[in-house]
């Protein structure tokens, strides 16, 4: 592998370029269902799928910022991106809930 190239989990999005045509909707969406995911594997208290969720977010959370459609809309997907990391590895400064979380994701689902 080359030095700079970064090995993406979904390679398949990346590679086709199929998550740069979706809506911003459409991408908060497959967000919010990975964090679903990582919400349901914390309750099982399943600390290793739990981690593996989280990357998940996180990398589709970066392809978002990375997405140049969206560059108005950088503060509020990097609040999101730093809100995530604090609820599930920080101090919970902001304190948000798991709940408001999917609340807040649902929307997205719903469109």
């Amino acid at each position: 592998m080359e030095k700079n190239k970064k090995e993406y989990i979904h390679k398949e999005l990346v590679a086709s370029g199929r998550w740069y045509k979706m809506s911003l909707a459409e991408q908060m969406g497959n967000i919010g269902a990975e964090v679903i995911r990582m919400i349901n594997r914390r309750k099982k208290e399943d600390r290793v799928s739990e981690k593996s969720c989280f990357i998940r977010v996180l990398e589709l959370i970066d392809l978002t910022i990375s997405d140049k459609r969206w560059r108005n809309r950088l503060f509020e997907i990097c609040r999101l991106r730093e809100v995530i990391c604090d609820l599930f590895f920080g101090n919970n400064t902001y304190r948000v809930s798991t709940k408001f979380l999917k609340d807040y994701f649902l929307f997205f689902a719903l469109r």
